[in-house]
């Protein structure tokens, strides 16, 4: 069963691209018709590709790596924020940090700065410091937060991106490319779809379009991290029946050990006394 009905892209807007005179050829396939100089997708398309994006998504989080979700557009900012926020994955949504993927250990070095400063606070350091020193690393801590907060814990690269306009985020699609990292994206008609490895034919202005896609997304993630769990529940299930199961045998392996190791001790004892006899 496909995860979002026609009616539901329907009722969110998903169908409606931009302008013809602003299309871009390579969306020709997902493109249903022309309406008022509008071009109108293709939904039974896009719900292809929902669901073909989902699955994908899930199994990438299920075997336990991250989805980093980008969307600076202001239109998209706060849904992406309240909607990764429930499953735990780590998001963009100020100005992209040129570089992030690319050269990740000096993001990783500003995250290290940000913890070094909470340090700093929580062990008193901070209130001995002059009130000029106070205001220069609040305000520094503040912008860090701004720019890199959603992602202090993301400890290494993400194993696939996610952005709502594949256009604004270019850069960091183009930093994903250059290191194989997997693109999922909300394409309109005025992009391009190959630069996605999991292209989701959208509208990505409307905000109704943008909610419906991505909690779409973090749905199937939330099913990748409850699936993971549960194989780690019966693995450690299944490790301690087997225990069970050998611990009676290892016990009898001890019990013959150890009457060997009396037998052992014993002979050099008879031996001598025949020799006395």
């Amino acid at each position: 069963m496909s995860r979002l009905t026609f009616d539901q892209l329907l009722e969110a807007g998903v169908h409606f691209g931009h302008l013809r005179r602003k299309w871009n050829p390579a969306m020709a396939p997902y493109i249903f018709m022309e309406r008022n100089g509008i071009h109108i997708i293709d939904l039974h398309k896009t719900a292809v590709k929902v669901d073909e994006a989902a699955e994908a998504m899930k199994n990438i989080v299920k075997s336990g790596r991250k989805v980093l979700f980008v969307a600076t557009k202001k239109q998209a900012k706060d849904i992406v924020a309240e909607e990764v926020t429930k499953v735990g994955m780590p998001f963009v949504t100020e100005r992209w940090p040129g570089g992030m993927l690319t050269n990740f250990p000096t993001i990783r070095k500003a995250v290290k700065k940000m913890s070094s400063i909470d340090k700093m606070i929580s062990d008193g350091t901070f209130s001995s410091l002059s009130k000029r020193e106070q205001l220069q690393i609040s305000r520094q801590r503040a912008k860090l937060e701004k720019n890199l907060g959603s992602i202090a814990d993301l400890s290494r690269l993400p194993a696939a991106l996610f952005v709502v306009d594949i256009l604004k985020e270019k850069i960091a699609v183009h930093e994903a490319q250059r290191l194989g990292i997997p693109v999922f994206a909300m394409v309109d008609t005025n992009s391009d779809p190959k630069n996605a490895d999991f292209p989701i034919p959208a509208n990505d202005d409307a905000s109704k379009s943008i909610q419906l896609i991505v909690a779409t997304m973090c749905q199937a993630i939330k099913e990748g991290l409850d699936e993971r769990a549960v194989e780690k529940e019966n693995t450690a299930k299944e490790a301690g029946e087997e225990a069970e199961e050998q611990a009676p045998v290892e016990r009898k392996r001890q019990r013959r050990t150890s009457a060997k190791k009396e037998h052992v001790e014993e002979a050099p004892v008879e031996a001598a006394e025949t020799e006395e006899n």
